[in-house]
Formats: C-alpha cells, sequence, structure tokens
C-alpha cells in the first residue's frame, strides 16, 4: 500500500463539487451492506478514513441523501448525485470519502472490509482483514495503527 502524495484533489461526475483531502488517511476500507450496495449500485463502497480537519469540500455543495436521516449524514452532488462522502454521528474523528473522487486513486487499498454478511457471493476484495459486520470500536486503534505501519 502506498502513501497518496497530499493533498489530493478531486471531483464528483459533473465536476460541481470539489473535494481535498490534506490528511492522510487513518484507514481504508469496502464496505458491503445492503445500503451501500445499493446506493454506489456495486458490490460495495469503498472509503478512505480522513480527519475531519483533513477534509473540505473545496468548491460547490453538497445535499444530504441516502435515508436522509439517523446516524448515517450521507452526502452527495445535487447535480449529478454522485455519493462524495459520509458523516457518522458519534464518530466526529474521521469522514468517510468515496476514494474514487481524486484525480489520483493509484494509492488507494481496502485495508478492511465491513458487513461481509451481507456479501455477494462472487464479490471480493484485497482486505487485509475481514468482519462479518462493523469492527468492534475497542480495535479501531489496533487497526488504524497497522494501517498507518502499512504505507
Amino acid at each position: 500500500m502506498t502513501t497518496p502524495k497530499l493533498p489530493l484533489h478531486g471531483a464528483c461526475r459533473c465536476g460541481a463539487v470539489h473535494v481535498t483531502i490534506s490528511a492522510a488517511p487513518l484507514m481504508t476500507a469496502a464496505c458491503h451492506c445492503t445500503g451501500c450496495q445499493k446506493m454506489s449500485a456495486s458490490a460495495f463502497s469503498l472509503t478512505a478514513m480522513v480527519p475531519p480537519q483533513g477534509f473540505a469540500v473545496t468548491q460547490g455543495r453538497t445535499q444530504r441523501g441516502g435515508l436522509g436521516d439517523g446516524q448515517l449524514d450521507h452526502q452527495f452532488c445535487p447535480s449529478c448525485l454522485t455519493w462524495i462522502f459520509t458523516r457518522i454521528t458519534g464518530l466526529e474523528y474521521f469522514v468517510n470519502v468515496r476514494p474514487t473522487m481524486f484525480d489520483d486513486t493509484s494509492w488507494f487499498t481496502p485495508f478492511i472490509e465491513t458487513m461481509t454478511q451481507d456479501k455477494l457471493t462472487w464479490a471480493t476484495t484485497p482486505a487485509r482483514h475481514s468482519f462479518e459486520a462493523f469492527p468492534p470500536m475497542e480495535d479501531m486503534p489496533t487497526l488504524m495503527a497497522e494501517f498507518s505501519e502499512t504505507r
């Protein structure tokens, strides 16, 4: 796994919303939950967990989407409806940014995969760690430390 050259710049599909990350990701993941499958129209969603101070929307504005309520604050481009990032209530130490938004994606590989209980039978990832649900919160510091050592 490589460390991205920061800052990373990117945009939604139509280019109306631009984003930048200026801090190294804390961890990367693929999520197999049915919600991510439906929102991404794919077998799983990809995410880079970025410290909130290291993430910015630098052009345009986003709108809330997904279920639009509850713990998950999914943000989309209001024009092309690209899913750009998610904030999770209660986990304010990172923002889940879709790494495919960035001009350079060569650095991205999922380190963990989550919600494999919902995984499509043919879907595979190169993730080092696999979890049937989400990793226990008490395991996150250890996983993040291991992720940091791999870069």
